[in-house]
């Protein structure tokens, strides 16, 4: 396994922790309109591949993306009212960010992989969440919203992740984290 450099840990870091932030306040949001608007709450959803798509668009290293959903979780945990399983959500949405890329086994990367990555966590998420959701009592007309709903914010996510991204890397912040690192020899 190759060794990564401090700067690219430092840079998942600050991914984790700002994304964490964002990620707290989504949280308290989603879960007040699940109690009331379940349907509406899901337009959120696409707020949870943020960090990940930044991270994996920023650095295009494998795991990246990963990482940072760790730390954004462990960030959130003392704000949210899940405690820990805020971790396991976290990294199973930047799951769906790094699928694309690790299929091809990190050869390339390429703008329509993050969009691939969006469209199967919206087809994914609301088959695991229906019971949640009650979504097989519903009409399969509004079925259907719900997933291109949840699909539509997956896409938002990954195209906000991506102008953030591409916008740190203009200011120049993934120059020293995107090195590989020099093995001693």
């Amino acid at each position: 396994m190759s060794r990564v450099s401090t700067a690219y840990l430092l840079t998942c870091a600050a991914i984790g922790v700002a994304g964490g932030i964002v990620l707290a306040g989504a949280n308290w949001i989603s879960t007040a309109l699940f109690a009331t608007v379940p349907f509406v709450s899901v337009a959120l959803a696409g707020i949870w591949l943020l960090p990940a798509v930044v991270a994996l668009r920023l650095l295009e290293r494998p795991l990246a993306g990963l990482l940072v959903g760790l730390i954004s979780g462990l960030v959130i945990v003392p704000f949210s009212g899940y405690g820990f399983a805020s971790v396991a959500t976290n990294v199973w949405w930047a799951f769906f960010a790094e699928l694309p890329f690790l299929i091809v086994l990190y050869r390339f990367w390429r703008t329509w992989q993050y969009y691939a990555g969006a469209v199967v966590v919206g087809i994914v998420y609301p088959l695991l969440a229906a019971a949640s959701f009650d979504l097989f009592s519903f009409p399969w007309p509004l079925q259907l919203v719900f997933v291109l709903l949840t699909i539509a914010s997956a896409a938002v996510g990954v195209f906000v992740g991506i102008v953030i991204a591409d916008a740190l890397r203009r200011a120049g912040v993934a120059r020293m984290a995107r090195r590989r690192p020099r093995v001693a020899r």
